[in-house]
């Protein structure tokens, strides 16, 4: 039985999906602060916090649990900026709980949600995952830090990991069950829907002076169905005797904030006002991830790679939803 924390959110419900289709029993622990009930389609919601290790202790004595995927964690990187231990609490703090209930109850197999941001600006594009790891925000440190404990839990404790490195997750669920829901919504591609809809006048640009061929700042975009199976594969590799890993995920191909705005356009059909304002402090130019580790040993194959397709998916949810 798989046990995915924070199951209820955008990433993880997507791959309690995809578990389930393939045959897994997952029990999905989150305390919704920003999960959905609604979400878990799937197997077993057990609601719980990380900050209380009975609540950790009571699933795992209730569940035969042989392996957890980890994906609750705060993510506003202005917010970790602001208010630092807030992340430090959540995201490193409440691991270490979840870590220790797992050495308790003898859990060998570990997935973690981790980030590009541990590389913080980058020095050479794409990153690989030999990139130097300088995180510039809280969020990043405390993404770091968890894989830091990782590695020396790996080899004290036998614990065997995987931390994957997203890029920027995008798209939803083809089947329209779920998809991207946040409170506040700070990606692009959502918001720009948003802006292809009533439920905002425009969109804003942030800074169109960069060394870009078009002004904007490039991302790398992963279909969040190809980053489900990612995880099935590190699981997988894990449960095969793979040894303690780190991958990024990509797209390994990079996409300007006007090629975005552009292609929903076609997608939608409508009209996208933008409105073009001043850089944000701390915006790389470009963040382009190479995920060719993850292909050659994880046998890994993204099927969306065409930004029109990630943006259909997260069109029809869009319009579903709202």
């Amino acid at each position: 039985m798989i046990l995915i924390v924070g199951g209820a959110g955008y990433i993880g419900s997507h791959i309690n999906k995809k578990l389930s289709q393939q045959g897994y029993e997952t029990v999905v622990f989150d305390n919704l602060s920003f999960g959905h009930t609604d979400f878990v389609k799937w197997g077993i919601f057990h609601r719980g916090d990380l900050s209380d290790i009975d609540n950790i202790r009571e699933v795992f004595k209730k569940y035969p649990i042989d392996a957890v995927m980890h994906f609750a964690a705060f993510t506003y990187v202005g917010e970790s900026v602001k208010d630092p231990q807030k992340y430090y609490l959540n995201n490193l703090r409440n691991t270490l709980n979840l870590l220790q209930v797992m050495l308790e109850e003898e859990v060998k197999y570990f997935v973690f949600s981790s980030t590009c941001a541990t590389y913080g600006n980058p020095e050479e594009i794409p990153i690989t995952e030999s990139h130097p790891q300088n995180p510039i925000n809280p969020y990043g440190k405390a993404k770091l830090m968890v894989e830091q404990v990782l590695a020396d839990y790996s080899q004290a404790y036998n614990l065997n990991y995987v931390s994957l490195r997203y890029f920027n997750a995008a798209g939803a669920d083809p089947d329209v069950e779920i998809g991207e829901l946040h409170e506040p919504e700070t990606h692009l591609i959502p918001l720009i829907l948003d802006a292809a809809t009533d439920r905002r006048g425009n969109i804003q640009i942030f800074g169109t002076d960069y060394p870009t061929p078009d002004g904007t700042c490039i991302r790398d975009y992963i279909h969040v169905m190809d980053l489900a199976d990612a995880h099935i594969k590190a699981l997988e590799y894990l449960q095969s005797g793979g040894e303690s890993e780190v991958f990024n995920l990509g797209n390994g191909q990079g996409f300007s904030v006007r090629e975005v705005i552009e292609t929903a356009r076609k997608v939608t059909g409508r009209k996208i006002e933008v409105e073009e304002v001043d850089r944000r402090p701390g915006d790389p130019p470009v963040l382009v991830g190479s995920s060719d580790k993850a292909r050659e040993i994880l046998d890994w194959n993204p099927q969306y790679h065409d930004l029109s397709l990630i943006i259909e998916t997260a069109w029809k949810w869009h319009q579903k939803r709202f």
